[in-house]
């Protein structure tokens, strides 16, 4: 006779797990927890790794529910799309949370472990780079620092391929507001999103008349809120790397500071913002 199957409600807290699945097991945290090696012996190398790996796995979960949002989108699922991008929004937050610690490093720490990085740095990152893609800042150009990973660089290349989160909303705004048969801007596939003085209208005429187009004035307040989280990540980014390395040049040969402050001008989703000056 084999045992009956584990109730927790029955059988309370398990405490032997030699046939049985644990906390570990299930999180395989053996191998997360094995793929951390600092190169120097500097103390801050391991906060400077975790730091980024955490990131990259935060950025992982954005990823998986942008893609969500898009395909919920187009299926014309609304209430699981604004899901989705109530919690990519909160996953920036976790992200800017993430920068406190990373300040904690002096420039002192920094200097310790700096040359072991030799020319790797964040820009490098494919999974920030299919974020900005996904959200529409598309610049073709930055696929090169993937050319040497295929892989990688097909999937970023498939990303321009197709319409953005953003093109994708645009294209609902349009047909909402006038109808299937309406005239939707083409895709900027594989330029960053343009401000479009027509697509500003349209969202001036949404709220302008909330009652009337409910579902598009809170999916374009969902939209600014998930980039204003974005933007202040970006701020932390360029506050942090300012605080720690001042204004040298980047460990990837970007001009650091300078570079990101750049950054800061980027709007994902301009109409949004810039129709709000003349409501």
């Amino acid at each position: 006779m084999t045992d009956k199957a584990y109730d927790p409600e029955r059988d309370g807290a398990k405490m032997h797990f030699k046939d049985a699945m644990s906390y570990g097991d299930y999180l395989s945290l053996d191998g997360l927890l094995d793929k951390q090696h600092p190169i120097s012996t500097a103390h801050d190398e391991l906060l400077f790794i975790i730091q980024h790996q955490t990131s990259e796995l935060w950025m992982k979960l954005a990823i998986h529910e942008m893609n969500a949002a898009r395909n919920a989108l187009v299926s014309g699922d609304m209430s699981h799309m604004f899901k989705m991008l109530a919690r990519v929004a909160r996953i920036f937050e976790q992200l800017n949370s993430a920068w406190d610690v990373l300040r904690t490093m002096t420039p002192a720490d920094y200097t310790t472990f700096r040359e072991t990085l030799g020319p790797s740095s964040g820009f490098q990152s494919h999974q920030y780079r299919m974020i900005e893609y996904m959200l529409g800042n598309r610049n073709p150009n930055m696929l090169k620092p993937h050319a040497h990973v295929p892989e990688l660089h097909a999937v970023l290349a498939g990303e321009l391929a197709r319409p953005s989160l953003y093109d994708e909303v645009v294209r609902y705004l349009y047909v909402t507001i006038d109808g299937p048969g309406a005239g939707v801007p083409d895709p900027q596939l594989d330029t960053p999103h343009a401000p479009n003085p027509d697509i500003q209208a349209k969202w001036k005429r949404v709220y302008e008349n909330v009652d009337t187009y409910w579902k598009l004035y809170e999916l374009g307040e969902k939209l600014v809120d998930l980039e204003d989280y974005f933007r202040r990540w970006r701020f932390n980014h360029v506050t942090t790397v300012e605080r720690i390395i001042g204004f040298k040049r980047g460990t990837g040969g970007t001009s650091g500071v300078s570079y990101l402050r750049r950054m800061l001008d980027v709007e994902l989703f301009p109409e949004l913002w810039h129709l709000r000056g003349e409501l």
